[in-house]
């Protein structure tokens, strides 16, 4: 059974940063892209960032570009999710995805994790 599991949300101030973390198993981690989407309140879920199962190649919003980064431990079965600079339009609930293509946005992703909440205060 694949589980995802976000960690590392939280309640920051603008300009401020957070790490968030998510911890595979029951999927051969290696061999799967990993990304990061998100979902405000009374808004559609929207791509974040994603990276290629051997970290090569990464890709971002334009949104987060500059700001967040995204990194993997295969050693780990963790993806990471930098965010500095953060902004109040950032707050939202974070998931985590695995799938076969790092480039294809929600299409690309097969397995989601449960979430977890970023709130940036003004």
């Amino acid at each position: 059974q694949v589980q995802l599991v976000e960690s590392g949300g939280g309640l920051v101030q603008a300009g401020g940063s957070l790490r968030l973390s998510c911890a595979a198993s029951g999927v051969t981690f290696s061999a799967y892209a990993m990304g990061w989407f998100r979902q405000a309140p009374g808004k559609e879920r929207d791509f974040v960032s994603s990276i290629s199962f051997n970290g090569r190649s990464t890709y971002y919003a334009d949104s987060v570009k500059g700001r967040f980064t995204i990194s993997r431990d295969n050693a780990k079965n963790t993806v990471y999710l930098q965010l500095n600079s953060l902004k109040p339009e950032d707050t939202a609930v974070y998931y985590c995805a695995a799938g076969p293509d790092a480039n294809r946005g929600d299409d690309g992703m097969h397995y989601w994790g449960q979430g977890t909440q970023v709130t940036v205060s003004s």
